[in-house]
């Protein structure tokens, strides 16, 4: 830097050129800005750079969850940029689930200098450590000046490595930066970059700790989440261990939770090891399998943080289960499991063919149509993650799943998010639609894109019919309290934003519009008309005494 001093507003012009400058090179690509006054010379930093895809969200949590969204498809810290008060406590969610889901994000929440916090004026919260412990790193460099400026840069790269977890795991960062006024200056030069680009390497292999050779044709039974690869899922396949896994994992055996709903069926499966890797699936009744089976139990940490809130895992190893000489399991343990599932899901297919739609017949359309397209698939919380996992075909398509904290809020934005400027599938309910129903004011925005948005309408929260509120309380108190139906028209929703919308009552009417859908650019919202909450639980009911019947059936 060179010439006369630098008035302040000049050095935070500069200190802001600076960020974007240095994220920019270790492979920031975008950027979700909420519009706001006290972070106007972030704002002008990223318009200034053409390499940056500048999304612009109205709402800043929807923006949180757009944030998120973009975060999951690239697989690069996404910055998100605020103003200060209210707007930078409406984050305060999308941090959450980047936290518990390691998602990296670069959470930039602009503030006021010190002399205007304790008197008074507008937009001013205490936005110091404002999400806790939900972040990897929290940094405050105060009001920029030019004296501290070679610290700009290093600040720059501790936040971004923080976030993508060059120690650690990844998640949300929170820089709070203090501007004052004039908020408009032009920056000036800013300081050199570094000699080195990070290049730190990303590739993971394999290769790491057997689970033993003492599990050699073993009855190995390996449970994997959130953050397990295909590949892994298609290797420990071929060792002959039996794969199961959540919604958002590809390939693995699919139907486990309505066959070990049967006592016969979990008591001739129980294995000798379980193996466990990433996230939970969603699946209560595998989790009590679990607990009754009590057998060894295996957590390998290399594809990031193990779930166990049973507390079931007696060895924990870092790295991946599986080296070139790693033992195989047992060949006819698997082939039980595999010609179990493979009897449920061709009882399932026959079903494909009815007129009408239930709630697991359109989770089950929507993997199909997605894995069909190759379109990435974003499912909602409660019932529609569950149906997936459960009911639906291996997914063959990327697919995702606010499993972090398992909310429904943000979930519109999130789907959103990841089909900005490609392609994407969401699946939510009508509860999930309305919860974030500010998402539809900017739709896909200027990214432009592909998505199309099934929602699923039951009129209300259909989750708790499966749970004992539907039975302990009244009719009008459980609809009251939890049930919660509204009388609102969503298609008419969704037509009164803009977009393309539709509502279907009928298998062959779904899978219509979920391909003209996919055949157009911008958002299409597809109404699923399906039967009430009651009959739901009914269909459930049925359908896994159906699921009995043909596992037990299989091996007499």
């Amino acid at each position: 830097m060179s010439g006369s001093v630098p008035s302040a507003s000049e050095a935070q012009a500069t200190f802001a050129a600076t960020l974007l400058d240095e994220w920019s090179r270790l492979g920031l690509r975008d950027v979700v800005l909420s519009p706001g006054s006290r972070s106007t010379p972030l704002a002008l930093a990223v318009a200034e750079r053409s390499e940056l895809r500048l999304h612009v969200r109205l709402d800043e949590r929807s923006a949180g969850f757009f944030a998120l969204g973009r975060a999951l498809a690239s697989n690069l810290p996404v910055a998100l940029i605020v103003t200060s008060g209210t707007a930078a406590a409406e984050l305060h969610a999308s941090v959450a689930e980047a936290d518990l889901a390691f998602v990296p994000l670069l959470v930039v929440t602009a503030d006021r200098p010190p002399e205007l916090h304790g008197v008074g004026a507008p937009q001013v919260i205490d936005q110091h450590r404002l999400y806790g412990n939900m972040v990897r790193l929290f940094e405050e460099p105060g009001v920029a000046s030019i004296e501290r400026a070679l610290s700009w840069r290093p600040l720059a790269r501790a936040l971004w490595g923080a976030a993508r977890g060059d120690v650690g795991p990844a998640g949300p960062v929170h820089l709070n930066v203090a501007f004052v006024e004039p908020l408009i200056a032009t920056p000036r030069e800013i300081p050199e970059r570094g000699a080195s680009a990070d290049d730190r390497e990303t590739a993971t292999s394999l290769t790491s700790t057997p689970v033993g050779r003492d599990s050699t044709f073993q009855r190995v039974l390996c449970v994997v989440g959130r953050g397990v690869s295909t590949a892994l899922v298609e290797e420990c396949s071929s060792r002959h261990w039996v794969m199961l896994g959540d919604a958002t994992t590809q390939g693995t055996l699919p139907h486990f939770d309505a066959m070990l709903r049967s006592d016969e069926f979990a008591q001739r499966m129980r294995p000798d090891v379980v193996v466990r890797l990433g996230g939970l699936p969603a699946s209560k009744v595998l989790g009590e399998r679990l607990r009754e089976w009590e057998v060894r139990a295996v957590a390998f940490t290399g594809a990031g943080f193990v779930s166990d809130p049973d507390r079931l895992v007696g060895e924990t190893v870092d790295g991946f289960p599986l080296d070139a000489n790693s033992p195989k399991g047992d060949p006819g343990y698997a082939t039980s499991w595999r010609e179990a599932a493979r009897a449920v899901e061709g009882w399932l297919e026959g079903l494909d063919r009815a007129g009408t739609l239930n709630e697991p017949l359109v989770a089950r359309a929507v993997v199909s149509v997605a894995s069909a397209f190759d379109v990435t698939l974003v499912v909602g919380s409660s019932m529609p993650v569950r149906d997936v996992e459960w009911w639906a075909p291996p997914r063959k398509s990327t697919t995702f799943a606010n499993r972090g904290v398992n909310g429904i809020d943000g979930v519109v934005s999130t789907v959103l998010g990841v089909g900005a400027g490609s392609r994407v599938l969401g699946l939510i309910g009508d509860l999930t639609m309305l919860h974030d129903v500010s998402g539809l004011v900017e739709g896909l925005g200027s990214a432009g894109g592909t998505a199309v948005l099934v929602v699923v309408d039951n009129h209300g929260g259909g989750i708790f019919s499966f749970l004992s509120q539907a039975g302990a309380l009244d009719r009008m108190q459980f609809e009251w309290l939890f049930g919660t139906p509204r009388p609102h028209n969503l298609e008419a929703i969704a037509l009164a934003f803009g977009h393309e919308a539709v509502t279907v009552s009928t298998l062959e009417e779904l899978r219509s519009a979920l391909e003209k859908g996919l055949s157009r650019e911008g958002l299409s919202v597809v109404i699923a008309s399906v039967p009430t909450r009651e009959d739901n639980v009914r269909v459930h009911d049925e359908w896994n005494r159906q699921v009995a019947s043909l596992v037990n059936a299989e091996h007499q």
